[in-house]
């Protein structure tokens, strides 16, 4: 599958029905999560493998991997709503994924998951409660030896610390990710946020 036919698909899910601010419930444009996973089928981190999307929402990467070949795409998320959302959007676009409604924090989440090929995710930047996106990271890095994972423009610096011991950024691709007005704290009709997709290998 082409870029652009993977991207007009993906253009087909539907968002959240009930966003929630403090989880930072923002859909993943189409065009980034495009981008994220072809280049992670490019360096063969998809088709074939095990996947997971941690912090799934309505399934954007998730069902994408799964339409790239990947052998067993798993979603975890810990809103009911957003899953629920995730399923439909997966039977619409026929894509074979298996979501969990899970908090990312909870101790027995790793064992439910297994370990798996490569972890694909969008988590929290933080914008609503500092360092939301730690457990994702931690949990990334102990169930897969390979992380796809979108991080605000500037960001490599901290998580190249954070993930010293455990983790080297192997890759760094910017995007924009555009933000529409979703919430009353919201001041423009559409927020342009500049981001980087970071590729992480854990460490033997």
């Amino acid at each position: 599958m082409k870029l652009k036919h993977l991207e007009m698909k993906l253009q087909r899910i539907s968002g959240y029905s009930h966003p929630r601010a403090s989880l930072e419930q923002y859909q993943t444009p189409a065009p980034l999560a495009a981008r994220l996973l072809y280049h992670a089928l490019m360096k063969g981190d998809i088709e074939g493998k095990t996947v997971c999307d941690l912090g799934c929402g309505t399934g954007v990467l998730a069902i994408g991997a799964a339409l790239l070949g990947a052998d067993c795409v798993r979603g975890v998320d810990s809103d009911l709503n957003a899953v629920k959302g995730a399923n439909e959007n997966a039977a619409l676009l026929d894509a074979d994924v298996a979501f969990i409604v899970a908090d990312v924090r909870d101790a027995a989440l790793p064992g439910r998951l297994g370990s798996c090929d490569t972890v694909i995710m969008n988590p929290p930047f933080g914008a609503q409660k500092a360092h939301a996106d730690r457990p994702f990271i931690d949990l990334a890095l102990s169930i897969a030896p390979v992380t796809y994972s979108i991080f605000n423009a500037g960001s490599a610096q901290f998580i190249k610390t954070y993930t010293a011991e455990r983790a080297e950024i192997d890759e760094r691709v910017g995007g924009v990710f555009p933000i529409k007005r979703t919430f009353s704290f919201h001041t423009h009709d559409i927020q342009e946020i500049e981001v980087e997709i970071l590729r992480l290998i854990r460490k033997q």
